[in-house]
Parts: structure tokens; sequence; C-alpha cells
């Protein structure tokens, strides 16, 4: 069982608003209500992740740092460095985290392949510290044909590598929840645990791993998140077998396939299988408190289109669920 010690790796921090360069971006007001946010591209460079963030009033903050379908990457501009550490700070965003290519596979039965995964991990590491990103999210990976206990151990002892070979940078890895599709591995809490076992027990390694978990995942997986006590129950089973201390960030997703179905699907809050209950009781729960959520949510409008309308109509979607706070939601920057 897993040590339940905060554990909170601490990167680089980026400059204060203070320290920051005057920028046109101005920080959103502190919201007083759960922490909401979601994923952005970095398409025309990093900053730019930062500027979308502020624009659909997201108080937090997910990217990719690569392209994350190509295993070749170049290195990061320090003055892209400069710009988006800045950006950061100047916008006041209480978290930004990245997360991995899905390329990587640590419990691949290939040891070309699971190599290649654990140098792509120390990548996805060193670059997030580049950031002052403290922490990357990153799928266990897959079993493909192997005994499932087999793959595990394989994908605990990859990531563990990839940590060990990266002593010292302040930035760590959230292992993600996952629906469980094909041979997918991190279905279950008690599979979590145990890669987490595995990983703890690498002396110095405990500090730099936790968990994100994503509500599609879960409920695909067949987790239960209402009514209340099905909530609770979940919520209890994930702190017997891992620690809420553990939980660092959820990924708020509704799902379009229905609890069991074992498919990953993300659909809009409210409007999947999931539904607004769900959500209304997670944004709610006291166990939860403090927990930032990131939307993985679709993004295409009904012309087939990425539109910005759709993360602030999911991001208020969350936060007119909040109890006693209807309509005190923050505005986003247009």
């Amino acid at each position: 069982m897993p040590s339940r010690s905060s554990r909170r790796p601490q990167a680089s921090a980026p400059p204060s608003p203070r320290q920051a360069k005057k920028s046109a971006a101005h920080p959103l007001p502190a919201p007083r209500h759960p922490l909401v946010g979601a994923h952005q591209s970095i398409a025309g460079g990093l900053s730019k992740a930062v500027e979308r963030a502020l624009d659909t009033g997201c108080h937090c903050l997910q990217i990719f740092t690569r392209n994350i379908n190509r295993w070749d990457v170049s290195p990061l501009d320090p003055v892209e460095v400069e710009k988006f550490r800045h950006a950061v700070a100047a916008a006041g965003l209480a978290l930004v985290v990245a997360h991995d290519s899905y390329l990587i596979n640590p419990a691949s039965a290939d040891d070309t392949l699971r190599e290649k995964s654990i140098a792509g991990l120390v990548t996805e590491l060193e670059r997030a510290a580049e950031l002052a990103i403290p922490w990357v999210v990153a799928h266990p990976g897959a079993a493909g044909t192997q005994p499932r206990e087999v793959a595990v151990a394989r994908a605990a002892d990859g990531i563990a590598e990839a940590l060990r070979r990266t002593p010292d940078l302040g930035t760590g890895i959230l292992i993600e929840t996952t629906a469980g599709q094909g041979s997918c591995l991190g279905d279950t809490f008690a599979e979590i645990a145990t890669l987490l076992a595995r990983i703890d027990a690498v002396p110095g390694l405990a500090a730099r791993v936790n968990v994100c978990l994503d509500t599609c995942h879960v409920f695909a997986a067949g987790y239960a998140l209402e009514p209340a006590a099905e909530l609770d129950a979940t919520l209890q089973s994930f702190d017997d077998l891992i620690g809420l201390q553990r939980l660092v960030v959820i990924h708020a997703n509704d799902s379009k396939k229905p609890r069991g179905s074992r498919v990953d699907r993300h659909e809009e809050i409210g409007v999947g299988e999931i539904g607004g209950e769900a959500f209304r009781l997670l944004m709610n729960h006291p166990r939860l408190a403090g927990i930032p959520l990131i939307l993985e949510t679709p993004k295409e409008g009904v012309d087939g289109k990425i539109s910005p309308e759709n993360d602030r109509r999911n991001l208020l979607a969350l936060r007119t669920l909040v109890a006693g706070l209807e309509g005190d939601e923050p505005e986003p920057r247009r």
C-alpha cells in the first residue's frame, strides 16, 4: 500500500506576476469556486495556449509541449520558453500540466518500442521542467498480448526508469486512469495502486508520481459517479487503494458511451452518458475540494471547425453546477 504522505514535487517556479514583463493579458480574478480549465492548443507558439486559456476563462491549463504524433522532437526555443513562462505568470494560472505523447507505451513487450517510450517520457519530463510545468500526465500503456501482470510490471518499471534518469528535475508524472479500451492498463484503481507501489519502492521516486482521474475513463471502466452514495463509494475505493491525497488533477469529460463500455469517447459536459447530475456532485463534493478540473471535451462547433465557444460553454456548465455560485463565474477575456 502506498504511503499517504503528501506528495507534491516542486518545479522551478515561473516568475511571479510582479517579475513578469508587462503583458496585454491581464490575469482573471481569483475564483471563489473549484478551479476549472481546459486543454489548449500550442499552435502558433507555446504562449498562444495561455492566450487561449484566458480567452475562454480558464484558471488552469493543460498542453502538449510537442507534436504528439512523432517520436522526433525539436529542442524548445529559449525565447518561446521565456514567453510561455512569463505568460503563465502574468495570467495568474493556478496550475499548468503537460500531457505526454500517445505514442509512448512503457508496458510494451517490444524492447525497442519500450526503450523509445522511456526515452520519450524523459523528453516529456525535461521539456515540462524547462517550462516550469510541475506534472506530465501519462497513460500507463497497453499490454498487447502479454499477461496483464507482466505488462503492469513493465509499465511501472518503465515509468520508474524515466524518473530515475531525471533525478535533478522537480517535474513528476501523473498516471492517468483509463477506460480499459483494448489492452490498455490502468482501468481499475487496484491496478493504478499496483503501478504506484512498484514505483514507490524505488528510493526517491515516490514524491514524483501521483494520479490524474479522468471522469469519462473511470465511467467507461465501470465506476459509478452518481447518485451521491455511489460516487461516495467510488471515491472511497480510490482512497482505500490509492489515497485521495495522490489525486492532483481531474480530467472533466462526459462520455459518449455508457458506463462499463470500456470505450474512450469524450463528450461535452452534461450532454453524454455521465450527465449533469454526476458533474454537480463532483463539483460540490467536499473530498474533491481544491482539486483542479481540466476539460478535454470536443472543441469543434457545428461547422466542424474548432471554436473557443465550446470551451466557454463547458467551463460555464461546470461553474454553474457549484452550489451558491450561479452567476458568479468569471468573464472570459474576448
